[in-house]
């Protein structure tokens, strides 16, 4: 990748740097940077609250930019599923089993995608690319309190 190149730093945010080249499985790896940066940081509820509104925003936009270059639905593109992964904590205890089970629940939804998740990623640029990954998020988040509350 070019440097110089318009729209670098963007395509950096969208692909996680090299994260997004891994050859296998890219989105489980953008799953996995979040995970670890999470697990390691064990932010506070506003803090990894407002890290995640972040990742959604900047990444929506970055998502868009990059698929202009590297294609629609790009493989590379993994910022959704480093915000979809914040998403499926906010709110939660981070400790190892949370952290363990959002990661499973998040892939699963992610990979899946029941509906409606599935028609979200028709929406048209770097919502789509954001939105199915944020609504798996969700969908991860509910199950997860649901399990806190009843178990």
């Amino acid at each position: 990748m070019d440097k110089k190149q318009p729209g670098f730093l963007l395509r950096q945010i969208a692909t996680l740097s090299f994260a997004g080249y891994i050859p296998a499985a890219p989105g489980t790896f953008g799953t996995l940077v979040a995970a670890v940066l999470v697990w390691l940081l064990k932010p506070g509820p506003l803090p990894l609250f407002l890290f995640a509104v972040v990742s959604i925003l900047a990444g929506t936009y970055a998502a868009g930019q990059a698929e202009l270059v590297l294609g629609r639905d790009s493989s590379h593109i993994i910022i959704d599923e480093f915000a979809g992964y914040l998403v499926s904590v906010l709110f939660l205890p981070l400790s190892d089993g949370y952290l363990l089970a959002a990661f499973a629940l998040f892939r699963a939804f992610d990979i899946l995608k029941p509906p409606p998740i599935r028609r979200m990623e028709k929406l048209p640029g770097g919502v789509g690319v954001m939105a199915d990954d944020v609504a798996a998020g969700i969908a991860a988040n509910i199950v997860l309190h649901l399990w806190r509350i009843f178990a």
